[in-house]
């Protein structure tokens, strides 16, 4: 769980955050999770490079200007090179927002995908929902 700012650049037009914007909230949250966490575990690997090869979004109702947004998030599938997050926005208390992200494990510096390590594994486990 994890408690998101909405600014002000946030909203559009109509005074919701804008549609895009929530990419940015669920990014802020899994941020989180694989560098502060992961580093607090002693565990930086994570810091080298992860891309997103997918996104899904459904939006269930506004979100407007105003307190912090909860996420929750959980892995709900983990793969030898990907794992997927999973994620729930709570604006006051009631669900705003379902999404979902295919991660995968990228090497900057020679510029492919990798396997996910031993140490990673072990981080993302306590995590793991199987469906």
């Amino acid at each position: 769980m994890y408690d998101v700012p909405v600014r002000w650049s946030d909203m559009d037009a109509y005074g919701h955050v804008n549609n895009a914007r929530f990419l940015t909230l669920y990014e802020e949250a899994r941020v989180a999770m694989f560098f502060v966490g992961a580093r607090a575990h002693g565990l930086g690997s994570f810091e080298e490079g992860i891309v997103i090869a997918r996104h899904e979004i459904d939006y269930l109702r506004p979100v407007d200007f105003g307190d912090p947004v909860r996420v929750e998030m959980w892995i709900s599938a983990l793969k030898t090179a990907s794992f997927t997050v999973d994620y729930e926005l709570y604006d006051d208390g009631v669900l705003a927002s379902k999404a979902r992200s295919v991660c995968v494990p990228y090497n900057l510096a020679e510029g492919h995908p990798r396997r996910l390590s031993a140490e990673e594994k072990d981080f993302l486990t306590p995590y793991w929902i199987r469906s």
